[in-house]
């Protein structure tokens, strides 16, 4: 019997404050460009109560990811495409400098195009996203005490795939279910005898984000 092969999660993030419409050259030709993520900077808190989750992504994590097949999509809905990029070609530009992973296209003429850029004009929207997935290998875990409260730091290494980056009308809540795996894998690689600084983080996420773990 062959064992069975589980695809890593698909996991959402936000940025605030990093997507603008800008005019390029004589025409005015209108550019998207945002950050969908930024190195070095802690997420917000995704935990809850006296249990507190952060995030970092290191400068490099997406190096082997920028190659991928990305779509731009608006508000990560698959049927809003704005822009494509195959094997670094495309209507969608993606790279990564100092501050992250940045991205850049030209709105097509389609409702979604259109309803994006009148958006963006009104300041209606102003943040971004990124949809991914990496392996164990590609993030590190660290548990600490900062006053009362328990604080888990991921750190965000090596991006095994990029799938998406959209311009977002309003940042979902990270996936809960994908957490709550992540922090469990964290919870049984603890070295034996350590005791935990938190008796249960998970159970405090169950009861307020209950209605969204599949």
């Amino acid at each position: 019997m062959k064992p069975e092969i589980t695809a890593p999660p698909v996991e959402r993030r936000y940025t605030a404050g990093a997507v603008e419409l800008r005019a390029e050259g004589d025409g005015g030709v209108r550019k998207v460009r945002g950050y969908a993520a930024v190195f070095g900077k802690r997420s917000s808190n995704l935990g809850f109560g006296n249990y507190e989750f952060y995030e970092i992504i290191e400068r490099g994590a997406f190096d082997d990811a920028l190659k991928d097949d990305v779509r731009a999509l608006f508000n990560h809905d698959p049927n809003l495409i704005l822009a494509r990029s195959k094997a670094g070609e495309g209507t969608l530009a993606i790279g990564a400098d100092d501050t992250g992973l940045w991205y850049e296209f030209t709105p097509p003429d389609t409702n979604a195009g259109r309803d994006l850029v009148e958006s963006l004009k009104r300041g209606d929207v102003d943040q971004s996203s990124f949809a991914f997935s990496l392996v164990k290998s590609g993030q590190t875990w660290e548990e600490t005490r900062e006053g009362e409260k328990t604080v888990v730091i991921r750190t965000i290494k090596k991006i095994q795939r990029l799938y998406d980056v959209s311009p977002v009308t309003y940042p979902a809540y990270p996936d809960a279910s994908v957490a709550l795996r992540t922090f469990e894998d964290f919870q049984r690689t603890r070295p034996a005898g350590e005791p935990e600084a938190n008796s249960n983080p998970l159970g405090l996420w169950e009861k307020r984000l209950g209605f969204l773990i599949k």
